[in-house]
């Protein structure tokens, strides 16, 4: 369980909340939302005890399990299995009757049995033979399939390692006292991982706390909203689910309206009278107190709800180039003894649309990285055509440099634009005032997709690589995003999981990997992309 009591939260000199009070209970499911910014992922950070509030407390009782935006926090070189199983501390057990196997094995001193059986009623103690089952019935569900648990996890693609950290939370085994805290846990899951997940958190007991852009998920999952309005530093509690708190912040903006246009109504009439009565000594006191109460009329109306601002998201114009920009011949790339991409050749054309379609690991985001020369194929070559100006959206946002600002990553990749002219391109993608100089490592994960989507604006290229460029984006943003893909006169060749990011491309080919197959678009091709 968790307890917050007059809490602040900020970022550097920001305040994104103000003395917020709200408990966590065993069986809430709690909602959290607003837009990219508004200060989610800070605050379940904050409930995490990742980062302390600047006034208030955080009391927590009980297990806390934590899936972060960032799937990177794992040892590369630890496999799968190991990592689920380290959510109960299991991995260590599991490795000291490893080597008290083998050491039995070497001999048969009575040293090295009483070792062995210590090592065997330590790992029988953690759950043993059935808890390994139970981890690799977790993976299953998320997706992993049974050839991939025992490799490192640093061989994995990113969406597979955001399997592998989703695994070790809900294998954690939390109870009625425990709490969850999830963010985004849906990025990369296909269909059928995500019914499973789904299925998962509604029949969880303890306490959980979900930020989520998947509708459907959050209606049908969370019996609690909080809504977070950076506007007022403020966290609306509702205690309804979400469909009901739709509803109802529908109905209160549409009956705060009536009522605000009543009482201008009424305080224009009554303001109207004061000014043709205040002339006359007999009625001029009457005039003042006629003012004054339709002055105090509208004070009295609940503040009007402001239009949460929305990126003006653009992607850039493209500079000239010859008919076949960016081309592949033969790509093979192997990580370890593992191959991932063999034989992979590709044409993209002068405003040509490809989509890249796969389950996860199949080299998707591989074949983007060794087009964008991030990585260097094993064999075979990437072919720069003609005027080629290459757009590279990853999904990890490995082109922002952490360590550097907002307007420092965006003057380093549009190093010709002035100072003022830099701020002006932030400001449109809601980089504002000090938000321009806070560095990229502490940005959600919305803000960073908005920073990255912004280092495109300037670069002139007439091929963009897009990497799931809506995850973490909330609605209004995810439309922008879509909207502009929609319009972009140059070459796309994108990877998503997103039907509606499929629709704005319109693709006109799909590349089918790990076979790498090419073929032209059809929209039987549209019921893989939530499955890939």
């Amino acid at each position: 369980m968790i307890t917050v009591r007059g809490a602040d939260v900020r970022v550097g000199a920001r305040l994104l909340l103000s003395g917020v009070s709200f408990h966590v209970a065993p069986g809430d499911r709690i909602g959290l939302v607003g837009r990219n910014g508004a200060g989610k992922t800070t605050l379940l950070d904050t409930l995490a005890g990742l980062r302390a509030p600047a006034a208030g407390t955080v009391t927590r009782t009980g297990s806390v399990g934590h899936l972060p935006q960032d799937s990177r926090a794992a040892d590369p070189a630890v496999s799968v299995t190991d990592r689920i199983l380290s959510a109960r501390g299991l991995d260590q057990a599991v490795r000291r009757l490893g080597e008290a196997a083998r050491r039995l094995g070497e001999t048969t001193d009575a040293r090295a049995l009483a070792a062995y059986d210590r090592a065997e009623v330590a790992f029988e103690a953690g759950g043993g033979y059935a808890a390994e089952a139970e981890a690799a019935r977790v993976a299953a569900g998320l997706g992993l399939p049974a050839e991939v648990l025992d490799r490192p996890v640093g061989r994995l693609s990113g969406g597979q390692k955001r399997r592998v950290e989703l695994a070790r939370i809900l294998f954690a085994g939390h109870g009625p006292e425990d709490t969850l805290l999830l963010d985004e846990p849906t990025n990369h899951l296909d269909a059928d991982s995500i019914g499973w997940l789904r299925g998962f958190l509604t029949a969880h007991r303890g306490g959980l706390v979900l930020i989520s852009h998947d509708v459907r998920l959050l209606t049908d999952t969370v019996n609690r909203v909080f809504h977070l309005d950076p506007e007022r530093a403020a966290l609306d509690i509702h205690n309804t689910d979400r469909r009901t708190y739709l509803a109802q912040r529908d109905a209160d903006e549409r009956r705060r309206v009536r009522e605000r246009a009543n009482a201008e109504r009424k305080a224009s009439a009554l303001h109207a009278q004061a000014e043709r009565m205040k002339s006359r000594v007999a009625t001029a006191t009457t005039a003042r107190s006629m003012a004054r109460r339709a002055d105090r009329m509208l004070a009295d109306l609940d503040p009007a709800r402001q239009a949460e601002r929305v990126a003006r998201i653009r992607l850039p114009e493209p500079a000239p180039c010859g008919r076949t920009p960016l081309g592949a011949v033969s790509l093979t790339k192997a990580y370890g003894e593992r191959p991932v991409l063999s034989g992979v050749d590709l044409a993209v054309d002068r405003g040509s649309r490809l989509v890249v379609l796969g389950f996860n690991g199949a080299g998707k985001t591989t074949l983007l990285r060794l087009l964008a020369g991030a990585e260097t194929p094993d064999e075979g070559r990437v072919v720069r055509g003609h005027g080629l100006r290459l757009g590279y959206f990853a999904q990890e946002h490995e082109t922002l440099d952490p360590g550097r600002t907002v307007r420092e990553n965006l003057a380093g990749a549009a190093p010709h634009l002035t100072d003022g002219e830099v701020r002006a391109v932030l400001g449109a993608f809601l980089f504002r005032g000090d938000e321009a100089d806070k560095p990229a490592g502490v940005l959600s994960g919305g803000e960073k997709t908005r920073l990255a989507l912004a280092a495109l604006v300037h670069s002139g290229a007439n091929v963009l690589l897009l990497d799931e460029p809506t995850n973490n984006l909330d609605p209004a943003s995810r439309d922008e995003v879509l909207a502009a893909v929609g319009i972009y006169p140059g070459a796309i060749v994108m990877v998503t999981h997103d039907e509606g990011a499929i629709d704005a491309l319109r693709p006109e080919r799909v590349l089918l990997l790990p076979d790498a197959d090419e073929d032209l678009w059809s929209k039987e091709y549209r019921e893989l992309v939530t499955l890939a």
